[in-house]
């Protein structure tokens, strides 16, 4: 297995939190590489692990986990004490680093939500005991798998009602299924008609206890708050039916971050926000104060050419030099995540905005630094986050690149080191329930 892939985390040998990569300098990091032993090791302590990519290649991003924390907190004041908040930690919770960001919520959040089976077994893999709930996976023939690792499954069609059933019925146990129904998103759910028959289906079969409830909205971030209005009506039809058929003591859950801060009476037993976790929100019709930002994603300037005017720069003569330029080249590419189609993007250099010319290349994209004086190789670089009096947000990437936040934080690849940065600690209360 090669270093860039294994989700290896360091750990203090003493404390057990995560290393804050600025006690050893900028070439600490928190992804796996050879381990190394500290000075202070002993035979029996655990190896710190030394990413070397980052004392070769400086392209990073860091994470700032007590940013998430706080965030955390801030819904907590949002949704109050009564709800419970489950974090979702998804797509390596949204390109942040899953295990890293599992740790830092799972002293606060009432559990944490994954979407595949995969993603609930690294986090057991890596010791995270919360609770987890699967939230849409393909489950195969895994069943076993989601038993023996407590993870709790979101099911949205019989035949896994059977195969949960067959699996904990071998296993000798019973297991708590969430049901989950469509109510306008056309995607994963047992439909509303279709609902009354799946219950009395699952009821047949002794080893499945019906736990919970649940929905997905697909236009809570939407300008026309009536559509998600109305899809919240119709599960809670759905809730009405399941209590008439004698289901008692259901954990609902429904909303997402724009839901959990745009409808409260979308949230019910539990919230599941995702994005506004990690300080961003999925469009300005969802407006919640006092997040920030928890990614940075950074480089260093690697080679720096002055050329002349009409010289093309990067694949196919896109973008022509209109004066003499000097243009500086950085060692990040779409194979990092940045995105290849961007029109109009951006860089900070000592503060000041760079704008990226001509085509973004796999490993490499160019900058106009001919307004900055003094640029150098070697000169720090931000493609998101805040230099000086400037910020660069996730939110400007994806406008640049037409597509959303969403896809920028995920699309940041495997190959770029996540820097930790913060700590874990208790950022407030948490809810009422579980899963």
């Amino acid at each position: 297995m090669s270093a860039a892939s294994r989700l290896v985390y360091c750990r203090d040998s003493a404390s057990g939190e995560i290393d804050d990569p600025h006690d050893a300098d900028e070439t600490r990091a928190v992804l796996a590489s050879s381990p190394r032993r500290s000075g202070g090791a002993t035979a029996h302590a655990p190896l710190a692990e030394v990413d070397i990519r980052t004392s070769i290649r400086p392209t990073v991003a860091e994470i700032d986990l007590t940013a998430i924390t706080d965030n955390f907190a801030r819904l907590r004041q949002t949704v109050g004490d009564e709800v419970a908040i489950w974090g979702v930690v998804k797509a390596d919770a949204y390109g942040h680093g899953a295990v890293a960001v599992a740790r830092a919520l799972e002293p606060s959040s009432n559990a944490l939500a994954v979407s595949l089976v995969e993603e609930g077994l690294e986090l057991r893999a890596a010791g995270i005991r919360s609770p987890i709930i699967v939230l849409g996976a393909f489950y195969n023939q895994h069943q076993d798998d989601v038993l023996h690792e407590g993870l709790t499954p979101v099911i949205y069609e019989t035949g896994d009602l059977d195969r949960f059933a067959t699996s904990a019925a071998r296993l000798g146990r019973r297991v708590a299924v969430h049901l989950k129904v469509d109510t306008g998103m056309s995607r994963l759910g047992f439909s509303v008609g279709e609902l009354a028959s799946a219950i009395d289906h699952a009821r047949t079969l002794p080893s499945i206890e019906i736990a919970g409830l649940a929905t997905h909205f697909a236009s809570a971030d939407g300008s026309d708050p009536q559509v998600t209005i109305e899809s919240l009506g119709r599960f809670l039809a759905c809730v009405d039916l399941a209590r008439g058929r004698g289901l008692a003591g259901l954990m609902l859950h429904a909303a997402n971050s724009a839901a959990a801060v745009r409808f409260p009476q979308a949230r019910l037993d539990a919230v599941r926000p995702g994005l506004a976790l990690y300080g961003a929100l999925p469009s300005a019709d969802v407006a919640l104060p006092g997040i920030r930002p928890a990614l940075s994603l950074g480089t260093r300037i690697m080679a720096l050419h002055d050329i002349t005017p009409s010289t093309p720069v990067s694949y196919g003569g896109l973008w022509r030099a209109s004066r003499p330029s000097r243009i500086a080249t950085l060692p990040i590419g779409y194979a990092d995540g940045y995105p290849r189609h961007v029109q109009g993007a951006m860089t900070l250099i000592r503060g000041r905005r760079a704008p990226v010319v001509g085509a973004v290349c796999m490993d490499m994209l160019m900058v106009d630094v001919t307004d900055i004086p003094n640029v150098g190789v070697g000169d720090r670089v931000t493609l998101i986050g805040r230099d000086g009096a400037d910020q660069i947000t996730v939110d400007d990437v994806a406008a640049w690149a037409g597509t959303i936040s969403y896809e920028i934080l995920c699309g940041i690849s495997k190959r770029v080191p996540r820097i930790y940065t913060g700590g874990r600690r208790d950022p407030g209360g948490a809810g009422t329930a579980a899963p």
